[in-house]
């Protein structure tokens, strides 16, 4: 079968989204240089999307918070009395000095370090000095903090800059059903990294939305998914985001030839679900469809409620979705990475990037995902890029970033010349622009 065939009649893993049309307009290197495009793209497009900021498992009781930078902006996250979730910018009313340097904690009162002004965590001001000093009144009868929209959804804190937002639900479009699947709002995080990474945050979120550098960049990847773009899935949805189904469990024909060794993560993967690796020399293309079936066999009994709610394809193969504007999800049956760019917040030539991995089943992370686990749990660990490794594949992905930037910055790049399977790029690029237009 041709590859053209197997485009079309291979790709049905999953129904298809809407997959629009995408434009035909060079991707100029100025995007990711350029200070005024980043201010425009600031304004216009980052302060009107929602942005998955925090973790609800990590603010479980009454006043405890959390913070996020999102470019010039710090956001604070807090539980309140009645358990929910609201968010509110880390400033103060009065002269504007950040309320708090914490990453998180929990307070009954936060107290701005400038002038003692005690502002509850449901944004109330409750006390100042002098208050009788004011010409305008007494500020805690006028002020409170600013708020931003704020939604709970998938174990994950979202918020929105814009007073005037639609709701996540409509955001996330087809997503929303997707994720609900999994059931994972209360998945542990198993590996956290942050990074501060010397390129614009798109130049990593291009390289997320395309599969056409994994053959060059991660040759390792071949011996558990099937690499031909020819046997992938790649939708695009109205509202933005991106997806990319890549089978998995099966070593990469276009790579491996058609009957290859089987490789031995999958074969101990093929053991916890009660199969022999030796029943399958010389036929290793079709573990995939007989670990779906044991899934499905063995799956509830052993604790994976969710699969019931799961394709098939779901239960084996890698899903990989670009949620717009800034993160990478990569699914398994039992775990997903979660990779998310924040721009710097003055130079455009730099962006933070976050490296985390969750799972309801640490015994088959490592080998359904190729992700090498620690014991960090919720322990932060933020390096300068280059001081140490992040792990294999984002070690890969960055590197090949970091080169893409400096060409990116010559005269002599003229805007790319895409294939087809690069056409989330474009799209991603499209999207960026309807905002800025």
């Amino acid at each position: 079968m041709s590859i053209a065939e197997n485009k079309n009649t291979l790709n049905t893993l999953a129904p298809a989204w809407e997959n629009p049309k995408v434009s035909k307009t060079p991707i100029e290197g100025f995007r990711y240089t350029s200070s005024e495009f980043y201010e425009k793209e600031w304004n216009q497009m980052w302060t009107k999307v929602w942005l998955l900021l925090g973790r609800v498992s990590e603010i479980p009781f009454k006043g405890d918070y959390q913070i996020e930078e999102i470019g010039v902006e710090s956001i604070i996250m807090v539980r309140q009395e009645d358990g929910s979730v609201r968010a509110f910018y880390n400033v103060c009313q009065h002269r504007g000095s950040r309320l708090t340097n914490n990453t998180k904690g929990t307070t009954e009162v936060f107290r701005c370090p400038y002038h003692s002004w005690e502002w509850s965590f449901d944004g109330t001001l409750l006390s100042v000095q002098d208050p009788e000093d004011f010409l305008q009144g007494n500020p805690c009868e006028e002020l409170t903090l600013a708020e931003v929209s704020c939604e709970v959804f998938a174990g994950f804190i979202w918020v929105n800059l814009d007073p005037d937002c639609q709701s996540l639900k409509d955001f996330l479009g087809p997503l929303w059903d997707e994720w609900s699947a999994y059931e994972i709002d209360d998945w542990s995080r198993v590996l956290r990294i942050s990074t501060t990474v010397p390129c614009n945050w798109k130049v990593v979120q291009d390289n997320f939305c395309e599969s056409y550098h994994l053959p060059t960049v991660h040759p390792q990847l071949a011996d558990s998914h099937e690499e031909n773009y020819a046997y992938t899935q790649f939708d695009m949805a109205t509202e933005g985001h991106n997806r990319m189904i890549m089978m998995g469990a099966t070593p990469s024909r276009a790579l491996r030839g058609e009957n290859p060794d089987l490789p031995n993560p999958l074969a101990e993967r093929m053991q916890y679900w009660e199969l022999d690796p030796a029943d399958f020399i010389g036929r290793v293309s079709e573990v995939r469809l007989a670990l779906q079936e044991k899934m499905r066999e063995l799956g509830v009994g052993r604790g994976h409620s969710h699969y019931p709610n799961l394709r098939d394809a779901q239960l084996t193969d890698s899903h990989h979705y670009n949620l717009f504007p800034n993160c990478s999800l990569t699914f398994s049956a039992d775990g997903f990475l979660l990779q998310r760019m924040r721009p710097d917040p003055s130079d455009p030539q730099k962006c933070f990037f976050d490296h985390w991995y969750y799972t309801k089943n640490t015994e088959l992370a490592d080998s359904a995902t190729n992700i090498e686990l620690t014991d960090t749990g919720d322990l932060q660990e933020v390096i300068h890029y280059g001081e140490q490794s992040m792990g294999l594949i984002p070690d890969q992905d960055i590197a090949i970033s970091v080169m893409q930037q400096l060409g990116l910055r010559s005269r002599g790049y003229r805007g790319g010349f895409l294939s087809e399977q690069e056409s989330r790029i474009r799209r991603f690029h499209d999207v960026i622009d309807s905002y800025m237009d």
